[in-house]
Protein backbone atom coordinates (compact mmCIF):
# COMPACT_ATOMS: atom_id res chain seq x y z
CA UNK A 1 0.00 0.00 0.00
CA UNK A 2 2.43 2.73 0.94
CA UNK A 3 4.16 2.62 -2.40
CA UNK A 4 0.66 3.05 -4.03
CA UNK A 5 0.68 6.27 -1.23
CA UNK A 6 3.76 7.47 -3.35
CA UNK A 7 2.22 6.95 -6.49
CA UNK A 8 -0.69 9.28 -6.68
CA UNK A 9 -1.76 8.81 -9.95
CA UNK A 10 -1.78 5.24 -10.19
CA UNK A 11 -3.35 5.18 -7.18
CA UNK A 12 -6.26 7.73 -8.61
CA UNK A 13 -6.50 5.54 -11.98
CA UNK A 14 -7.22 2.39 -9.90
CA UNK A 15 -9.67 3.69 -7.69
CA UNK A 16 -11.31 5.27 -11.04
CA UNK A 17 -11.27 2.19 -12.82
CA UNK A 18 -12.75 0.05 -9.90
CA UNK A 19 -15.46 2.47 -8.89
CA UNK A 20 -16.47 3.12 -12.92
CA UNK A 21 -16.15 -0.42 -13.98
CA UNK A 22 -17.87 -1.86 -10.66
CA UNK A 23 -20.67 0.33 -10.60
CA UNK A 24 -21.21 -0.57 -14.44
CA UNK A 25 -20.81 -4.23 -14.02
CA UNK A 26 -23.43 -4.06 -10.70
CA UNK A 27 -25.59 -1.08 -10.63
CA UNK A 28 -26.15 -0.30 -14.29
CA UNK A 29 -24.93 -2.88 -16.88
CA UNK A 30 -26.10 -0.14 -19.65
CA UNK A 31 -23.22 1.86 -18.86
CA UNK A 32 -21.62 -0.73 -20.67
CA UNK A 33 -22.76 -0.33 -23.65
CA UNK A 34 -22.58 3.80 -23.61
CA UNK A 35 -19.12 3.83 -22.94
CA UNK A 36 -17.78 1.15 -24.97
CA UNK A 37 -15.60 1.41 -27.58
CA UNK A 38 -17.89 1.41 -31.06
CA UNK A 39 -15.67 2.68 -34.03
CA UNK A 40 -19.05 2.88 -36.21
CA UNK A 41 -20.81 4.76 -33.92
CA UNK A 42 -17.59 7.30 -33.50
CA UNK A 43 -16.84 7.83 -37.22
CA UNK A 44 -21.15 8.27 -37.66
CA UNK A 45 -22.33 9.92 -34.84
CA UNK A 46 -18.96 11.89 -33.31
CA UNK A 47 -18.97 10.13 -30.42
CA UNK A 48 -15.24 10.45 -29.80
CA UNK A 49 -15.86 10.37 -26.10
CA UNK A 50 -15.59 6.67 -26.21
CA UNK A 51 -11.52 6.87 -27.21
CA UNK A 52 -11.06 7.54 -23.71
CA UNK A 53 -14.10 6.35 -21.79
CA UNK A 54 -13.97 2.87 -22.84
CA UNK A 55 -10.91 1.91 -20.76
CA UNK A 56 -12.72 2.56 -17.09
CA UNK A 57 -15.35 -0.45 -18.34
CA UNK A 58 -14.79 -3.97 -18.10
CA UNK A 59 -16.49 -7.10 -19.48
CA UNK A 60 -16.40 -8.65 -16.07
CA UNK A 61 -14.39 -8.91 -12.59
CA UNK A 62 -11.58 -11.53 -13.76
CA UNK A 63 -11.27 -8.81 -16.76
CA UNK A 64 -10.97 -5.78 -14.20
CA UNK A 65 -8.69 -7.99 -11.97
CA UNK A 66 -6.23 -8.62 -14.16
CA UNK A 67 -5.79 -5.54 -15.58
CA UNK A 68 -5.73 -3.42 -12.07
CA UNK A 69 -3.44 -6.49 -10.89
CA UNK A 70 -0.81 -5.20 -13.51
CA UNK A 71 -1.14 -1.58 -13.33
CA UNK A 72 -0.88 -2.21 -9.78
CA UNK A 73 2.51 -3.78 -10.10
CA UNK A 74 4.11 -1.84 -12.74
CA UNK A 75 2.69 1.77 -12.47
CA UNK A 76 4.08 2.56 -8.67
CA UNK A 77 7.58 1.90 -10.44
CA UNK A 78 7.22 3.63 -13.52
CA UNK A 79 5.43 6.64 -12.19
CA UNK A 80 8.96 7.03 -9.69
CA UNK A 81 11.21 7.01 -12.64
CA UNK A 82 9.05 9.48 -15.30
CA UNK A 83 7.59 11.19 -12.84
CA UNK A 84 3.62 11.96 -12.37
CA UNK A 85 3.08 14.15 -15.15
CA UNK A 86 4.87 12.33 -18.00
CA UNK A 87 3.19 8.84 -16.25
CA UNK A 88 0.17 10.54 -16.96
CA UNK A 89 0.86 11.14 -20.51
CA UNK A 90 2.06 8.18 -20.85
CA UNK A 91 -0.95 6.33 -19.63
CA UNK A 92 -3.62 8.29 -21.28
CA UNK A 93 -1.44 8.43 -24.47
CA UNK A 94 -0.82 4.50 -24.85
CA UNK A 95 -5.06 4.14 -24.22
CA UNK A 96 -5.44 6.86 -27.28
CA UNK A 97 -3.07 4.84 -29.21
CA UNK A 98 -4.37 1.78 -29.01
CA UNK A 99 -7.93 2.52 -29.78
CA UNK A 100 -6.66 4.04 -32.94
CA UNK A 101 -5.41 0.94 -33.93
CA UNK A 102 -8.70 -0.65 -32.95
CA UNK A 103 -10.52 2.33 -34.92
CA UNK A 104 -8.53 1.94 -38.18
CA UNK A 105 -9.47 -1.90 -37.40
CA UNK A 106 -12.92 -1.96 -36.99
CA UNK A 107 -14.35 1.40 -38.40
CA UNK A 108 -16.64 -0.14 -41.34
CA UNK A 109 -17.69 -2.70 -38.43
CA UNK A 110 -21.06 -1.70 -36.81
CA UNK A 111 -21.12 -4.57 -34.73
CA UNK A 112 -17.98 -4.09 -33.04
CA UNK A 113 -17.38 -2.92 -29.19
CA UNK A 114 -15.05 -3.51 -26.61
CA UNK A 115 -14.15 -2.12 -23.73
CA UNK A 116 -11.19 -2.22 -20.72
CA UNK A 117 -7.74 -0.43 -20.20
CA UNK A 118 -5.83 -3.08 -22.06
CA UNK A 119 -4.45 -0.43 -24.10
CA UNK A 120 -3.23 1.51 -21.53
CA UNK A 121 -1.95 -1.32 -19.28
CA UNK A 122 0.03 -2.62 -22.47
CA UNK A 123 1.34 0.46 -22.85
CA UNK A 124 2.77 0.78 -18.97
CA UNK A 125 4.30 -2.67 -19.03
CA UNK A 126 6.00 -2.10 -22.41
CA UNK A 127 7.42 1.09 -20.82
CA UNK A 128 8.24 -0.32 -17.89
CA UNK A 129 10.24 -3.42 -19.81
CA UNK A 130 12.36 -0.29 -21.63
CA UNK A 131 13.82 0.19 -18.35
CA UNK A 132 14.17 -3.22 -16.68
CA UNK A 133 13.47 -5.94 -19.21
CA UNK A 134 14.95 -8.92 -17.17
CA UNK A 135 13.00 -7.92 -13.87
CA UNK A 136 11.92 -10.83 -12.65
CA UNK A 137 8.28 -10.90 -12.12
CA UNK A 138 5.67 -12.98 -10.55
CA UNK A 139 3.58 -14.09 -12.45
CA UNK A 140 0.56 -15.23 -10.63
CA UNK A 141 2.35 -15.04 -7.20
CA UNK A 142 4.62 -17.68 -8.78
CA UNK A 143 5.93 -18.44 -11.50
CA UNK A 144 8.99 -16.36 -12.08
CA UNK A 145 9.12 -14.84 -15.50
CA UNK A 146 11.32 -11.83 -16.77
CA UNK A 147 9.17 -8.42 -17.55
CA UNK A 148 10.08 -8.37 -21.33
CA UNK A 149 8.71 -12.24 -21.60
CA UNK A 150 5.74 -11.31 -19.93
CA UNK A 151 5.33 -9.03 -22.55
CA UNK A 152 5.92 -10.68 -25.52
CA UNK A 153 3.46 -13.21 -24.28
CA UNK A 154 0.78 -10.85 -23.23
CA UNK A 155 0.66 -9.43 -26.87
CA UNK A 156 1.04 -12.91 -28.30
CA UNK A 157 -2.46 -14.21 -26.83
CA UNK A 158 -4.06 -10.43 -27.89
CA UNK A 159 -2.90 -11.94 -31.39
CA UNK A 160 -4.20 -15.39 -30.36
CA UNK A 161 -7.42 -13.68 -29.19
CA UNK A 162 -8.17 -11.17 -32.27
CA UNK A 163 -8.31 -14.12 -34.43
CA UNK A 164 -11.06 -16.09 -32.42
CA UNK A 165 -12.94 -13.36 -31.47
CA UNK A 166 -16.51 -13.99 -32.74
CA UNK A 167 -18.28 -11.56 -35.63
CA UNK A 168 -20.84 -9.58 -33.59
CA UNK A 169 -19.55 -9.73 -30.12
CA UNK A 170 -20.43 -7.19 -28.06
CA UNK A 171 -18.26 -4.88 -25.39
CA UNK A 172 -15.69 -7.86 -25.15
CA UNK A 173 -12.15 -7.37 -24.36
CA UNK A 174 -9.77 -5.04 -26.49
CA UNK A 175 -7.41 -7.37 -27.44
CA UNK A 176 -6.38 -4.83 -30.31
CA UNK A 177 -5.60 -2.59 -27.89
CA UNK A 178 -3.21 -3.97 -26.64
CA UNK A 179 -0.93 -3.92 -29.70
CA UNK A 180 -1.66 -0.25 -30.03
CA UNK A 181 -1.20 0.75 -26.42
CA UNK A 182 2.01 -1.88 -26.43
CA UNK A 183 3.58 0.54 -29.82
CA UNK A 184 2.00 3.52 -27.91
CA UNK A 185 3.94 3.20 -24.59
CA UNK A 186 7.22 2.48 -26.06
CA UNK A 187 6.97 5.21 -28.58
CA UNK A 188 5.88 7.91 -26.37
CA UNK A 189 8.25 6.56 -22.97
CA UNK A 190 11.38 6.97 -25.46
CA UNK A 191 10.14 10.68 -26.56
CA UNK A 192 9.23 11.57 -22.57
CA UNK A 193 12.41 10.28 -21.36
CA UNK A 194 14.80 9.81 -24.04
CA UNK A 195 17.76 8.81 -24.25
CA UNK A 196 17.35 7.00 -21.17
CA UNK A 197 15.20 4.47 -21.90
CA UNK A 198 16.88 3.16 -24.57
CA UNK A 199 20.13 3.05 -22.95
CA UNK A 200 18.45 1.20 -19.90
CA UNK A 201 17.52 -1.63 -22.60
CA UNK A 202 20.77 -1.79 -24.13
CA UNK A 203 22.53 -1.98 -21.13
CA UNK A 204 20.24 -4.80 -19.90
CA UNK A 205 20.33 -6.89 -23.00
CA UNK A 206 24.01 -6.92 -23.25
CA UNK A 207 23.90 -8.14 -19.86
CA UNK A 208 22.95 -11.28 -21.14
CA UNK A 209 25.97 -11.67 -23.91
Amino acid sequence: MEQLLNAPITLALLLSNLGVSGYAMFADPSLINELSFRPRRIRERGEYYRFLTAGFVHAGGAHLAFNMITLYFFGPPLERILGAGAFLILYFGSELSAHALTFVMHRDDPTYAAVGASGAISGVLFAFCLYAPLALLGIMFVLPMPAILFAVLYVVVSIYAIGQRQAGTQGGIAHEAHLGGALGGVVLTILLDYPRPINAFVREMQSLL
